[in-house]
């Protein structure tokens, strides 16, 4: 009976991996179905001089339940996989109208004007970018360049522990002149001692809104960086 049991166990394998593939045939009860089917073929065709022992039946019984088991507990994750993906995108509302830093080498120089009372008014200029550190530096330089990659200011930072450092630029240029408000790039470069120090450049940008991404997770739509994952976010303001 041996060859008729492999038979069975692997069209029962069969129907398994189908069912987790295909919607039509994931439930646990079509599994038991086209089981209990094949099984009463099996004792209904089988050798009546050699007829199924006990505990193959046994085996085969158990070798089921565990089939059964798998497919209902493929339905319950992907029905907790769902409701984490909902729970995640309501969660990321909170993050709208929130600052952030991830990876890119845009920054964004803007002009705020403040009014005093007496009718005065003042206007200050800011761009936020960061770095993020893999290890320690004694030396961290940035470099930020106009449109046409030209280096028009260079700051330098010292020594700075490993991880993400907020950077903030006034738009002063070297030549001490204020560059005008609008989008640049820059560079940063790290050192410890003669060795270079990985240092991955992050733009800052506000986060606009929500959306869901093709696989269900929950989409950040961020001013001068684009649309980036909740986990590429390295800090938050």
């Amino acid at each position: 009976m041996s060859s008729v049991s492999n038979s069975l166990l692997a069209s029962v394998n069969n129907t398994s991996a189908a069912a987790a593939t295909s919607a039509s045939t994931s439930s646990s009860n079509a599994v038991q179905n086209e089981f209990l089917t094949l099984l009463t073929a099996q004792l209904k065709n089988q050798d009546p001089s050699n007829p199924m022992s006990n505990s193959d039946l046994t085996t085969q019984m158990a070798q089921m339940s565990t089939v059964s088991g798998i497919s209902q507990l493929n339905t319950t994750l992907s029905s907790l996989m769902t409701n984490l993906q909902s729970s995640q995108a309501l969660q990321a509302t909170n993050m709208i109208g929130h600052g952030v830093l991830a990876a890119g080498s845009s920054v964004a120089l803007t002009t705020n004007t403040t009014t005093a009372t007496d009718g005065t008014s003042t206007s200050t200029q800011q761009g936020i970018m960061g770095v993020n550190l893999a290890g320690s530096a004694d030396a961290v330089t940035v470099s930020v360049q106009d449109a046409n990659g030209k280096t028009i200011h260079t700051a330098n930072l010292g020594q700075q522990s490993a991880g993400v450092l907020p950077i903030t630029w006034d738009g002063t240029t070297d030549s001490g002149t204020k560059a005008a408000s609008g989008n640049y790039t820059f560079t940063v470069k790290a050192t410890s001692g003669s060795t270079a120090v990985a240092a991955t450049p992050l733009s800052y940008g506000t986060v606009a809104s929500i959306s869901q991404s093709s696989t269900g997770g929950a989409k950040l739509n961020v001013s001068t960086i684009g649309s980036i994952n909740i986990s590429d976010v390295l800090q938050t303001f």
